[in-house]
């Protein structure tokens, strides 16, 4: 972001849209309006001066004494100088900020470096900066600068942290400007802003062999596409290039042109990550709710399947899908290249920062979704069902080639977090609804709130083989 302001000019940017990167603002206004609310600046001393000068000034007249009346011109004449010539000054001064880096997971920390430069030829006074941050990421700061040389400029900078994922403006930057004697004080806003975006946190997992899943199928990376025909070989036109040794005779002599066998295609892997945000299915708030676990976890099964070559979109239970369908049927990181794959982790946590509770109360539209085709493995991070929703979620197995729930338990994180004021769902019906997954072929995870995602993880392992842990990027 990069701005300008006249400082110490008549009036502060006002309300509009964003100043391209470079730009300044346009010079400040004239007298009248601008004067006005000049004068608006006056602080407590300024304001005390005037009345002090107007007092004397009328005791001067009451009483006849010609000196107490030069000493109330003094006192009047003073702050209302102040503020003409603060007013009236042409100080260009142009600020920017730096976000580094504009992305972040939760827990963790960015930089915001502000810069002033003086645009113009004179020296400016001192002055306050101040950035608009939004309360979660910290108190307000605010930087005292000494004067500026012409030409010269300033660089400050300041640390912000948040523990709850989201997209957070940083900005307008404000100035505040004063005259040498402290009579009046004016306040000036650029119009630029940045956003920081604050992404779910990413656990390494280890790459485990999961249930359903075809031997090979993540590591290959390829499978080679059906072959029809009455001799296995889908044959398109001759192209200019083409190997003769792939020409396919019996095609050529049917169809009257020079034909040849299709080279095999490969087909990447596919893994649906399945995201409940029903508002009923969970409850609690916060960096340590089981909503948060259920959304850091399925950021983190994303990173994992997208770094062993699988296509990956991630769907919740209304139904919405990330990427959009289309394309390539939906998926993200459906390239095969390193490059695509950082891509699609970066657009599916982007999603998930601002992922939130839904009014839903079942899981049928994401059973609809499920239900268009073949979606290769799916893993479901499920909050408090009912016999209805685990019928649901049994029958999204029919389509899947290997199944992975995890599976809020309820009673286990009412008791850790001291939940009040409802009944609780009893064990029991918990087992229930386990083993109708279980029986489904799906395989499920109990998630308490003392349970971490790695660990969890490396136990849905069909070979029962922990194996190490992929280094964190």
């Amino acid at each position: 972001m990069r701005g300008g302001t006249d400082a110490p000019g008549p009036t502060a940017a006002g309300p509009g849209p964003a100043a391209a990167p470079g730009a300044q603002d346009g010079p400040a206004q004239g007298a009248g309006g601008g004067l006005r609310r000049a004068f608006g600046g006056l602080t407590t001393r300024g304001r005390s001066f005037l009345a002090a000068g107007l007092a004397a000034g009328g005791c001067a007249y009451v009483l006849g004494q010609p000196e107490l009346l030069r000493v109330g011109l003094l006192l009047t004449v003073l702050p209302v100088v102040c503020t003409v010539v603060l007013h009236r000054s042409r100080h260009r001064v142009a600020g920017s900020r730096r976000l580094v880096p504009p992305r972040v997971p939760a827990m963790s920390e960015a930089r915001v470096h502000l810069r002033v430069d003086n645009v113009s030829r004179l020296p400016t006074g001192m002055l306050m900066l101040q950035d608009r941050v939004p309360y979660v990421l910290g108190p307000r700061p605010r930087f005292v600068l000494d004067r500026v040389e012409p030409g010269g400029y300033r660089e400050v900078s300041y640390r912000v942290r948040s523990d709850l994922r989201g997209r957070y403006p940083l900005g307008p930057l404000q100035l505040r400007l004063s005259d040498p004697f402290g009579m009046c004080e004016l306040t000036r806003s650029f119009s630029g802003q940045e956003t920081l975006t604050v992404v779910p946190r990413v656990q390494p997992l280890a790459p485990v062999r999961l249930s359903g899943e075809a031997a090979g199928h993540g590591d290959s990376r390829t499978r080679a596409l059906a072959l029809a025909g009455e001799d296995d070989a889908i044959p398109r036109g001759y192209r200019h290039g083409d190997d003769l040794r792939r020409v396919h005779w019996r095609s050529t002599a049917r169809y009257g042109e020079l034909m040849v066998r299709r080279e095999e295609q490969p087909q990447r892997s596919r893994c649906t990550v399945l995201l409940d945000t029903r508002a009923t299915a969970h409850r609690g708030a916060g960096p340590d709710s089981p909503f948060e676990w259920a959304v850091s976890g399925a950021a983190s099964v994303a990173v994992h399947m997208l770094r062993r070559g699988y296509g990956v979109r991630l769907l919740t239970d209304t139904g919405d899908t990330v990427p959009a369908s289309g394309g390539t049927g939906g998926f993200a990181g459906a390239t095969g290249d390193g490059a695509g794959a950082g891509l699609a982790a970066d657009l599916l946590l982007d999603a998930l920062a601002v992922v939130d509770h839904s009014a839903g109360e079942g899981l049928a539209r994401a059973q609809d979704v499920l239900r268009s085709g073949n979606e290769g493995m799916v893993v479901a991070f499920l909050g408090a069902l009912d016999e209805e929703d685990a019928s649901v979620v049994a029958r999204m197995r029919q389509r899947a080639g290997g199944a992975v729930a995890f599976l809020l338990d309820e009673p286990a994180w009412a008791a850790g977090g001291g939940w009040a004021g409802e009944e609780d769902r009893d064990g029991d019906a918990l087992d229930r609804q386990r083993r109708m997954l279980r029986d489904a072929g799906w395989t499920v995870l109990r998630v308490g709130p003392e349970d971490s995602l790695p660990g969890l993880w490396s136990g849905a392992d069909r070979f029962g083989a922990r194996q190490d842990t992929e280094v964190a990027p």
